[in-house]
């Protein structure tokens, strides 16, 4: 009886050692085919990657031919603020508001020109910080040139304000009727 036993110990000891082969060739296997499902979805990533940049580089080597057609055929043009704001007020007024550590915005006042054509006032001049004397722009030492450094400044402010004089005044006017 020894004998069978030492036999069944043996063929168990067989089937253990095969068992554990085939659970780790089943691990193995898996794995292996882990790696291949995600090689698989690196390679459709690429392929589409590919795809995206083919087109895209298609487009650009056809823009030139597109911009003919826009200014040609279809005769596109880029759009223009006021096909959807009445005023630069009105898209100011779609900002996000400040926040409590923000700065205040730049302002940039002007006061209308004397209409009844007078010199401007002595405080409206520019003067030199060295000097003292008031200064004037090349152009106005010159015969009928009348304009000073601080309107030719004030009115080179005022065409590059977003905020139009004629604006500010209502604003203004707004303000104090509050």
């Amino acid at each position: 009886m020894s004998g069978s036993r030492l036999h069944q110990i043996g063929w168990l000891a067989v089937l253990a050692i095969c068992g554990s082969l085939f659970l780790a060739l089943s691990f193995r296997v898996h794995a292996v085919k882990s790696e291949v499902l995600l090689a698989e979805r690196q390679i459709i990533a690429l392929e589409r990657e590919t795809l995206m940049l083919e087109t895209e580089f298609e487009a650009r080597a056809n823009q030139r031919q597109l911009a003919e057609w826009n200014e040609v055929d279809f005769g596109y043009q880029a759009p223009r603020a006021d096909q959807f704001f009445e005023s630069e007020l009105q898209l100011a007024s779609l900002s996000a508001p400040l926040g409590p550590a923000a700065p205040s915005p730049i302002r940039v006042a002007r006061a209308d020109n004397a209409t009844d054509g007078a010199a401007p006032s002595a405080s409206r001049t520019m003067v030199s910080p060295v000097s003292g004397r008031p200064v004037t722009m090349a152009s106005a030492a010159m015969p009928g040139a009348t304009a000073t450094v601080a309107e030719a400044f004030g009115e080179l402010l005022a065409e590059a304000s977003p905020v139009r004089s004629a604006q500010a005044r209502t604003l203004l006017s707004a303000e104090a009727a509050e």
